[in-house]
């Protein structure tokens, strides 16, 4: 008996799923699924299987001739859910377990109508990452086992499912809509995707179109209007696309990430909506994990860098290609300013800021930071210094065709990499990176001549002039920097002439807000409470909240803002912001 992934009841000497047959109806008014999921397995065998379950309530498990299954459902334990281990006869290959979700299952969000922007429909959506499908299906959750599937989505008439699947049909009984879709490719369970609300498509290109309520799609469809440059900029890079499309689906404001990329339907957040296409680096981001996390995965939560890091790593090169190397400068350097932030806030907890990190009895959620995506850029970035740009790129595109449509470890990447690049991680001191805390001084940093005109700014108002051409990354950098002992009269000036607290690219007005609040400047308390209702992305209200929190006089508002938005954020940002107010 071998368990693998801590996170996982699969026991590695029991048989894999090969495919998935899900059906479910979508009951806005229970807030339940009520479905069943038909696993075959790759090979008929006799004695236990063990599937992952979150809060489920299994009705019954059938042979495929319907013939009951013995089936036990364990008491849930706290990060793991509860396993339900099934007796197989000998010759099964293929089960049914038919069962309802809880309504508060922790993959799920509902949304009343006025959550949404048409305000006449409800919503639903799922994220299933890191280890949340088991609340929607019970399976193998894990990402080392990956698996094909169809779906059937029984819905209102009135609404639209999309799912991160090929489209098969639509079917219309009564009140009802039934809509079918396959994933030809096996992708690890975190990657099942959907939603169903008031929906409507535009296309963007060959390839891509983007889903939007009716009320946003257009200004969605001119923000994400470049995706096909996108998709043509990461195959010269990493060779060709194997998932046909490249989708989007703009999502509720209570998404709590900036994007999912989720294969053939990427959910991205509203907050890029910005008007002038500046954040639309996060679409990069989730193109790049096309390659990078998609099509090779890592092997547990353990090693999440593997997804994150090369998958940072592409979407600056992306960047680099579409807008030139200074522009990739400027989000390295804001990268690598996130990352000794988050340094900072695991200081208590320094195994958890390695890459290879060892997390029996620790919750994905909670061990999740900016530390995979920015030092494992760096160790990549090392690696590629060291043995120059064309011989890291063709490492890069063996690595991809070597562990395409599989699962690995940090261990196989070293391995990997010692035979491809002798020498090369010794060199780097990659052992600094993968299994010490904090970040080797050797590692690289960005350089620009725009980054420097910004640090000799730093504290000072600068002149519309020496503003004129700044990005919104520049001005991200720039209020990040400010000095904690800045004075008040300097945002007031800043506001006076650049009206930031008005800023419509939130990446912008987070840092002007999270600065301001900290210099306790008063006018951007109001700007910074509208706020916290209107989003539900965690990478906003974890700063905002914090830096809100750590105020005694500001601590009384963070309390009652949530209070009141609390209910909208999802599940999982819920969380993160109960326990900032939990150890103010």
């Amino acid at each position: 008996m071998a368990r693998l992934d801590p996170h996982s009841y699969n026991d590695s000497t029991q048989p894999e799923t090969e495919t998935l047959d899900w059906k479910a109806r979508v009951d806005f008014r229970t807030r339940r699924l009520h479905a069943e999921a038909t696993l075959t397995l790759k090979e008929a065998s006799a004695g236990p299987l063990d599937l992952d379950t979150r809060d489920l309530d299994i009705r019954s498990v059938v042979d495929a001739q319907g013939r009951p299954l013995p089936y036990i459902l364990s008491p849930p334990e706290p990060i793991l859910g509860s396993r339900l281990r099934i007796e197989l006869p000998a010759g099964l290959k293929q089960l049914t377990v038919r069962y309802r979700t809880s309504p508060e299952a922790s993959a799920l969000q509902w949304l009343l109508p006025s959550q949404t922007a048409g305000g006449q429909q409800p919503f639903l959506f799922s994220q299933c990452q890191a280890i949340h499908a088991r609340s929607v299906v019970p399976l193998q959750d894990t990402p080392r086992l990956r698996i094909r599937y169809r779906a059937s989505l029984r819905i209102p008439k009135g609404l639209k499912a999309v799912m991160a699947a090929s489209f098969v049909g639509r079917e219309e009984h009564g009140v009802e809509a039934e809509e079918h879709f396959e994933m030809p490719q096996s992708v690890p369970p975190y990657l099942l995707a959907f939603a169903v609300g008031s929906l409507a498509p535009k296309e963007l290109g060959p390839r891509s179109r983007v889903w939007a309520e009716p009320e946003a799609l257009e200004e969605a469809a001119d923000e994400f209007a470049g995706v096909d440059d996108m998709l043509k900029a990461a195959e010269s890079l990493f060779g060709p696309y194997d998932w046909e499309r490249f989708d989007l689906l703009l999502m509720p404001p209570s998404f709590p990430y900036g994007g999912m990329e989720n294969p053939r339907l990427t959910f991205l957040t509203p907050t890029l909506i910005a008007g002038d296409k500046s954040l639309v680096n996060v679409v990069a981001h989730e193109l790049a994990h096309s390659w990078t996390g998609n099509l090779v995965t890592n092997a547990s939560a353990e090693h999440f860098w593997l997804n994150e890091g090369f998958t940072v790593f592409a979407e600056r090169r992306i960047l680099e290609a579409l807008a030139g190397p200074e522009v990739a400068a400027l989000h390295a350097a804001l990268g690598r300013r996130a990352l000794d932030e988050a340094l900072h806030h695991f200081r208590a907890h320094p195994q958890l800021t390695a890459l290879r990190t060892h997390l029996s009895g620790v919750d994905p959620d909670e061990a999740f930071s900016q530390i995979p995506y920015e030092k494992g850029y760096l160790l990549l970035r090392a690696l590629e210094d060291a043995v120059g740009r064309p011989t890291f790129d063709g490492f890069l595109r063996r690595y991809l065709a070597t562990y395409r449509f599989q699962a690995l470890t940090t261990e196989e990447f070293v391995l990997f990499t010692e035979k491809e690049l002798p020498g090369a991680l010794a060199k780097v001191d990659a052992d600094a990176y993968l299994h010490r805390p904090g970040v080797p001084p050797s590692a690289p940093r960005p350089r620009s001549a725009r980054l420097e005109a910004l640090d000799r700014l730093r504290g000072l108002v600068p002149s519309e002039e020496q503003v004129r051409d700044w990005t919104p990354t520049e001005w991200q950098l720039y209020l990040e920097s400010m000095p904690p002992d800045t004075s008040k009269d300097v945002f007031r000036l800043l506001d006076a002439k650049y009206a930031l607290t008005k800023s419509r690219n939130s990446e912008v007005l987070v840092a002007w807000l999270v600065a301001a609040l900290r210099a306790g400047w008063e006018p951007a308390l109001a700007r910074a409470e509208a706020f916290l209702g209107e989003v539900g992305r965690m990478k906003y209200l974890k700063p905002l909240y914090s830096v809100l929190a750590s105020s005694r006089e500001y601590r009384k508002t963070a309390r009652a803002a949530f209070e009141k938005n609390g209910a909208r954020y999802h599940p999982i940002a819920r969380q993160g912001v109960e326990l900032i107010l939990a150890r103010a």
